[in-house]
């Protein structure tokens, strides 16, 4: 599955430079002008990663930066024109997950992201064990336990836990768990996702309604909630 890449930048000409440039390293690109476009985007179609200029028209990069992290842990990587150190560390403290200043070399930015990303996904598989409240999941044992008792999960819903664990705090629609799970049983419709979903929630003892781990986006598709504990 393809990691989605989402640059707001109201440099329209970096934009496509950047879009082609990622492109070659496998990433799905997006690049919008305006915040709003990109916040739009962020609820209905969140990306893996996200590009943020802090020189932007309307809203700055710091002012987007705080509304994503209202709902959102997707990694953000800052770009400014500015290298002073009191922009970085405001960028850093509000959320930021790295900050580069322009102008910058291309292939510096991919390492970059493909810095971010790899934290990000150790952090949440780093540990062969983690625990959500009364939940145990079991990486090397590709086992769940809830109350210390085998939830009895087969392979595609263990590895569709395992799929919401590694993208905790982004909204995975159903196309995005069908490119992540490998899962003999999907059909040519939407629909074996979510009885997928209803099969994991029912065997975490997960209301749909009260949601501890799997929370539902209406019009969007699911979202990990479990807090590490």
């Amino acid at each position: 599955m393809k990691q989605k890449l989402l640059i707001i930048d109201d440099d329209e000409r970096l934009n496509a430079l950047l879009t082609d440039y990622l492109a070659k390293f496998g990433f799905e690109v997006q690049a919008v002008a305006h915040p709003e476009t990109g916040l739009e985007i962020i609820r209905n179609t969140p990306p893996d990663l996200i590009i943020l200029d802090v020189m932007l028209p309307a809203m700055d990069g710091f002012d987007v930066l705080r509304t994503i992290r209202r709902d959102s842990q997707i990694p953000v990587i800052m770009l400014t024109a500015r290298g002073e150190v009191t922009d970085r560390i405001v960028g850093l403290e509000i959320g930021a997950d790295d900050y580069i200043p322009k102008p910058f070399e291309p292939r510096e930015l991919v390492a970059r992201i493909q810095t971010v990303l790899r934290r990000k996904q150790n952090s949440a598989t780093r540990e062969s064990v983690l625990r959500f409240g009364d939940l145990l999941v079991d990486f090397d044992r590709k086992a769940a336990f809830l109350n210390e008792k085998n939830c009895g999960l087969t392979t595609g819903e263990f590895e569709l836990l395992a799929l919401f664990i590694r993208h905790k705090g982004k909204v995975l629609n159903r196309e995005q768990i069908m490119d992540g799970v490998r899962h003999e049983d999907w059909e040519a419709f939407d629909r074996s996702v979510d009885v997928l979903v209803s099969r994991l929630r029912q065997k975490l003892s997960d209301d749909p309604k009260n949601p501890r781990y799997i929370k539902t986006v209406w019009g969007s598709g699911y979202l990990f909630i479990g807090e590490i504990s």
